[in-house]
């Protein structure tokens, strides 16, 4: 088709009108969206948003009512093997396997990606590196039943990244994992997103997580895409406001602003001592994310309702 002929090579994800209909329920209406070699997409959503279904429509597991999807320049609905060895997919809890040990199974998984390693693209990863990635380097010889929560989940993302995949989905990733765990798998990601030119669309419930790891942030409510950019970006269309903070003696003033800048320069100008913990502070991603949220979940008015009539 001639508009699949005009898509950049480097563009891994691509969706137009995506409708997703269950009976008489619309969950998906129209998404819109694309997703570029190495970048890490966070795809965010109350309950219901359709976020799940969205995934799994991507990942093939799902067909979608109407709409265009391409994923590695495949329509997903009628993927080969050759174009899922591709992906990884790291499901939201997968307890199947208990009685492997932990490099076992990735070497005898890693075995089905062999005959689709390419020169540009070495599959499988080696089991090695992959448990030193995952930091299970102590539990390469357990049982899979004998693993903590977290150890478990860590092995999860194990096996997605088993076939060194050019795009990765994660459904909630790093639940049960501890601080420490959290922050190892950050670091996988930002390996993996800036060495290996993977792309990695994700869902998450932490905000303060999707912050961290997100190239883009897209916020899906109401079956659709309100928001779609970068946190700071999200942040400054919700809301034009900072607050500037500081102390002066031993009294805290907080006052909001539409020009930080501008406030602070004044501020410091009208009192050149004094002045100490200046903090200029803008909205977080969760104040973003609840705002837009909310905007978008509000029961909409009537027309009735708008120019002042009875409903």
């Amino acid at each position: 088709m001639g508009t699949d002929k005009q898509v950049s090579p480097q563009t891994t994800i691509r969706v137009r009108d995506l409708q997703m209909r269950y009976g008489e329920k619309d969950v998906l209406k129209s998404v819109n969206f694309e997703a570029k070699r190495g970048e890490v997409v966070v795809l965010l959503g109350p309950n219901g948003a359709g976020k799940s279904t969205t995934i799994e429509i991507l990942e093939g597991f799902r067909m979608r009512s109407a709409g265009e999807v391409e994923i590695l320049g495949q329509d997903p609905a009628h993927g080969n093997e050759q174009w899922r060895a591709r992906i990884g997919v790291v499901l939201q809890s997968w307890r199947d396997h208990s009685r492997w040990r932990v490099r076992e199974l990735l070497d005898h998984l890693g075995k089905y990606y062999e005959p689709y390693s390419t020169a540009e693209r070495k599959r499988p990863l080696d089991t090695d590196t992959l448990i030193g990635l995952v930091g299970l380097q102590e539990q390469s010889n357990q049982m899979l039943a004998s693993l903590s929560g977290g150890q478990r989940r860590r092995m999860d993302v194990a096996i997605g990244l088993i076939g060194n995949p050019e795009l990765l989905f994660l459904d909630e990733p790093t639940v049960g994992f501890d601080p420490k765990a959290r922050r190892d798998f950050h670091d996988v990601i930002h390996g993996l997103s800036d060495l290996e030119d993977t792309t990695i669309l994700l869902t998450t419930h932490d905000l303060d997580e999707a912050e961290k790891l997100g190239d883009r942030i897209i916020i899906l409510a109401g079956g659709t895409i309100v928001a779609d950019g970068s946190a700071d970006q999200l942040a400054r269309e919700a809301s034009s406001k900072a607050e500037v903070r500081w102390t002066q003696g031993r009294k805290r003033h907080v006052h909001p602003t539409s020009d930080a800048t501008a406030y602070v320069r004044k501020l410091l100008a009208d009192n050149p001592t004094g002045i100490s913990e200046l903090e200029v502070r803008h909205a977080s991603l969760e104040d973003t994310y609840m705002t837009i949220v909310q905007q978008h979940e509000l029961p909409q008015p009537t027309p009735q309702q708008t120019k002042g009539g009875k409903s």
